[in-house]
């Protein structure tokens, strides 16, 4: 009688595990998308509203242009893949790059602009946004993927190392490890990229 007992226990300890599984990897991230009443503006102080977007694949990234480490290391992975996309003839056209700040009080937009720059993208309409907000839409839109963040008082601002490829409905379809090739694998997310498209 007691094995029978434990039996049950356990398939409802392994189902409970399994939910929770079933939540964080399938359910949580498909629920992530960009916020559809936030209004940001570029590197170039154009606006950019997330509720009227073109349908394409984005690759969204949120970072601050003091980071020493993770952020730019992301920024010139997502650079090499853009040029692959671009050799596939789908960059800009099917799949735009997002690149928001969380520290928009000390990223003006000169200073994004000169991160930008450093990546190679001199404007807007070149297939890759780099947005500032208002620290209301910034958390926001932060808050629409779970991405946390906090400037313990030194400017070094700690945050989650992921970034987010949405699909064309704008649903989070995978989070990517930021940080050099390898965590960000190029050849990977280039193949679920151009996965989504075909």
């Amino acid at each position: 009688m007691m094995k029978k007992w434990y039996m049950i226990a356990a398939s409802f300890v392994l189902a409970g595990i399994g939910a929770g599984i079933f939540y964080f990897a399938v359910y949580k991230p498909s629920a992530m998308h960009l916020p559809d009443d936030v209004t940001m503006e570029t590197a170039w102080g154009a606006p950019y509203s997330f509720d009227s977007l073109p349908p394409k694949v984005r690759l969204v990234e949120f970072i601050y242009t003091n980071c020493p480490d993770i952020c730019p290391n992301t920024t010139m992975q997502m650079a090499k893949l853009r040029d692959r996309l671009q050799k596939a003839g789908v960059f800009g056209r099917d799949v735009e790059f997002v690149t928001i700040t969380i520290d928009p009080e000390r990223d003006t937009k000169e200073k994004l602009q000169t991160y930008a720059n450093t990546f190679g993208v001199t404007g807007d309409g070149q297939g890759w946004v780099f947005l500032r907000g208002s620290e209301v839409a910034t958390k926001a839109t932060a808050d629409a993927f779970n991405f946390q963040y906090r400037d313990p008082g030194n400017g070094m601002i700690v945050h989650t190392s992921l970034a987010y490829l949405l699909n064309r409905d704008g649903r989070v379809i995978e989070q990517i490890d930021m940080g050099g090739a390898s965590r960000f694998r190029v050849d990977e997310v280039y193949k679920t990229i151009m996965d989504e498209l075909s």
